[in-house]
């Protein structure tokens, strides 16, 4: 006597092995930092120097530091 698993046992299952599988799954490799700190709060603040420079080169705002 065979019978499909309900909605919420196909559920459990799935939930079962997607815990199981993360559990289990193998360390990611520790990557190199690609970006600098300096980089990464420029980008984060949305700062790009060419704009400015360019902005001064044109005579428009005075360059702040």
């Amino acid at each position: 006597m065979s019978r499909s698993p309900s909605a919420e046992e196909s559920a459990a299952i799935a939930a079962a092995v997607e815990r199981f599988l993360a559990e289990t799954a193998p360390a990611g490799a520790a990557e190199e930092e690609a970006t600098s700190p300096w980089q990464r709060a420029a980008l984060a603040e949305g700062v790009g120097a060419k704009g400015i420079v360019q902005k001064h080169l044109e005579g428009g705002e005075r360059w702040q530091s």
